[in-house]
């Protein structure tokens, strides 16, 4: 994408929204892509493995779509769990307004999407499900999941797709390094599912917060 990645603030590519749609086992949502937007003109395949294998939330709370692109995480999540609030977050202000723009079309009132900042800080998740962005780099990635694993509630859970050549073994081997403990959930045409818990209180090394190397 000539100028623009999806993980930056405004994409400077031109607009171009176009439909797609998400065919899952227990559901299928039509939704609206762009350009400058994460895997805008299908699925994701970690993505899909995340939705199709992952467990459902451990305990019952508010749901957490990190990294959301046009929503597809939050949306299905949204479908599936209908009573609960959901938040899709993202630094991309045009993948914020899609996922608007599908929860809208989708008649879905508990999506709320935001920029990090705009998430106010005492709000809790009892559960994240994310493709997290891999290549914005190690240390943004570390700082980014330090940021929300400390949101999880003490009982929450983080799920994780990563592929295994993208360093999915290394990045379990440092969250358990950090504190928090990740175990694999499965394994799925090379992506790994692994599941984060939060550190356990007054647990974990505080020198490790925001670390970047």
């Amino acid at each position: 994408m000539s100028g623009s990645h999806y993980f930056t603030g405004a994409p400077e590519v031109e607009s171009d929204r176009r439909p797609i749609t998400v065919t899952l086992p227990d559901l299928t949502l039509e939704l609206t892509t762009d350009s400058g937007v994460f895997s805008r003109s299908r699925l994701d395949p970690g993505t899909r493995i995340l939705l199709e294998h992952a467990p459902s939330p451990r305990v019952r709370g508010p749901i957490l779509d990190v990294g959301c692109g046009y929503g597809p995480i939050a949306l299905t999540w949204a479908t599936r769990r209908k009573r609960l609030p959901v938040w899709a977050v993202d630094v991309n202000t045009r993948a914020l307004d899609l996922v608007r723009l599908n929860a809208e079309a989708l008649g879905l009132g508990n999506v709320q999407a935001a920029l990090p900042e705009d998430v106010p800080a005492d709000q809790r998740f009892a559960a994240i499900y994310s493709n997290p962005p891999i290549r914005i780099g190690k240390a943004a990635l570390r700082r980014l999941l330090h940021q929300w694993l400390g949101r999880l509630t003490p009982d929450g859970s983080a799920f994780l797709v990563v592929q295994k050549n993208l360093g999915s073994d290394s990045l379990q081997k440092w969250l358990n390094e950090q504190g928090y403990p990740t175990t694999r959930v499965t394994s799925v045409n090379g992506f790994r599912i692994l599941e984060a818990r939060p550190r356990p209180e007054g647990e974990g090394p505080e020198s490790g917060r925001g670390t970047t190397t």
